[in-house]
């Protein structure tokens, strides 16, 4: 058997998607009277998303409220829950060229893995959505059959991704350096460390930082959904 010479990562929240599926589900939830008062709710998700982008927000403080709306109801309702926001939020904003790009390395037989401080719960079905198998998300703990709002093992988030990227890599007998050549696509200057890591960095619909930063190291720049930008303009 030929062993798999490249690997191919991907963020998912404004890399594939050209939206946050953690602020989505949260505001989801608030807007449909299940995140308890819905002013306060959407204030909250806000609240994190302004300090995600700025930089300055640890897996802790945001599995505090989104890890939490988790534990406010039962799998079943969740289940329920989340194939409408499927339905609703997450299929339409599923466009060609981020689908293209995945295909791209599954077709030519690269190992692929979604790599997402999103949680597992919220990320599962979307992973599927885009025919990756490989999900390496933040895990929500759970207990006597509920998730109790809080992580459970290395959150998947800033060098944490690079730590749960490693520990798959070596549950199938491999390492980063095996690889003749390793992508990663993300938007974010909060992946510097999994973007640092691999042969090839790819700073995909990057935020001002990153696309700053790219520029300057010569990474390749690639923006998958400029016609939506540019549609807003």
């Amino acid at each position: 058997m030929t062993t798999t010479q490249h690997l191919a990562l991907f963020d998912l929240d404004h890399t594939l998607l050209p939206l946050d599926s953690d602020y989505q589900w949260a505001d989801f939830l608030a807007r449909t009277g299940r995140a308890g008062d819905p002013i306060e709710a959407q204030r909250r998700n806000q609240e994190l998303m302004d300090r995600y982008n700025a930089g300055n927000l640890t897996a802790e403080q945001s599995a505090e409220f989104m890890l939490g709306l988790l534990a406010r109801a039962t799998p079943a309702e969740l289940d329920d829950w989340h194939n409408a926001f499927m339905e609703e939020v997450i299929q339409p904003s599923v466009l060609p060229r981020a689908e293209a790009l995945v295909r791209h390395h599954i077709d030519r037989g690269d190992l692929c893995a979604i790599v997402t401080a999103t949680n597992q719960f919220v990320t599962a079905p979307i992973a599927k959505t885009f025919g990756i198998p490989q999900l390496i998300a933040t895990i929500p703990e759970m207990q006597e059959g509920r998730y109790t709002g809080r992580i459970a093992g290395v959150p998947s988030f800033q060098a944490g991704k690079v730590v749960r990227v490693n520990q798959w890599l070596a549950d199938l007998g491999r390492s980063l350096e095996d690889f003749d050549a390793s992508y990663f696509y993300s938007d974010s200057h909060n992946d510097l460390p999994l973007l640092e890591a691999v042969t090839h960095p790819v700073a995909t619909n990057p935020n001002p930082t990153l696309r700053t930063l790219a520029l300057e190291r010569g990474w390749r720049v690639l923006d998958l959904f400029e016609d939506m930008q540019d549609a807003k303009s």
